[in-house]
C-alpha cells in the first residue's frame, strides 16, 4: 500500500472518532442525561473542551490533510514531481504532530476528570451541597461512596463512562497520529510509492 492510500485510511479512522469525542463532551454538559440547573453544577473539567477542541477540531484538521494525501499517490513518483509527493507527506508529520498534542490534551483532561470525580449533590447526613466529593479518587475503588451523590441521578456512571470513552478515543486517535508521522517520515524519504515507478512510467 502505499503511503498516501494509507494516511487517507488513517484520516478515514480519525473523522468519526473525532465525532465521538466531540458528542462525548456535548453530552457531558447534561449531567446524568439532564440540563443543569446551574452552570456551577457541571464538572469543572467540561469546561476545558478536551473532547470538543483536543479531540475533535484538532482532530479534525489533520484527518482531513490525510485524506487528501491520497490525491498525491503514485502519480510522477519517479519524475521531478516527487518533491512536492515528499513535500506533502513531510507536511503530513507536522499536522500529525498537532493531532498528537490535541489528543493528548484530552487525555490527560480525561485522566484529571476520572480521578477527581463528578460534580453532584452531595449527603451527608443533614448537610446538602453540590460540590466534588470525590477529588482524591478513592470512589473508583469504593463503590459504596457513590450513593453521598444524591442528584444528578446516576452521575457518576453518567461521568465515568463519558470520560472513559473520551480517555480510550484520546489513546486511539495519539497512536494514529503516531503512526502517521512514521508513515509521512517513510513517505518524505523513499517517496508516497515506493517499488511502483515501473508501473508508473508505463501508464506516463
Amino acid at each position: 500500500m502505499c503511503s498516501g492510500s494509507f494516511a487517507k485510511s488513517l484520516g478515514i479512522t480519525l473523522i468519526p472518532l473525532a465525532i465521538l469525542c466531540v458528542l462525548s463532551n456535548i453530552l457531558l454538559f447534561f449531567p446524568g442525561g439532564l440540563v443543569a440547573d446551574d452552570n456551577d453544577h457541571i464538572t469543572k473539567e467540561v469546561w476545558y473542551f478536551g473532547g470538543i477542541m483536543g479531540s475533535g477540531v484538532l482532530m479534525t484538521l489533520p484527518a482531513l490533510v490525510f485524506i487528501g494525501l491520497k490525491n498525491n499517490d503514485c502519480c510522477g513518483c519517479c519524475g521531478n514531481e516527487s518533491c512536492g509527493k515528499r513535500f506533502a507527506m513531510f507536511t503530513s508529520i507536522i499536522f500529525a504532530a498537532v493531532g498528537v498534542l490535541g489528543a493528548g490534551y484530552s487525555i490527560i483532561v480525561s485522566a484529571v476528570a476520572i480521578h477527581n470525580g463528578p460534580m453532584c449533590l452531595y449527603t451527608n447526613g443533614t448537610i446538602e451541597l453540590w460540590t466534588n466529593p470525590f477529588v482524591d479518587g478513592d470512589y473508583l475503588n469504593n463503590h459504596t461512596l457513590w450513593k453521598d451523590c444524591t442528584a444528578p441521578e446516576g452521575i457518576v456512571t453518567w461521568h465515568l463512562t463519558l470520560f472513559s470513552m473520551l480517555l480510550v478515543m484520546g489513546l486511539l486517535q495519539a497512536v494514529l497520529c503516531a503512526i502517521q508521522v512514521i508513515n509521512g517520515l517513510i513517505g518524505a524519504i523513499c517517496g508516497d510509492c515506493c517499488g511502483r515507478c515501473g508501473s508508473t512510467d508505463g501508464a506516463v
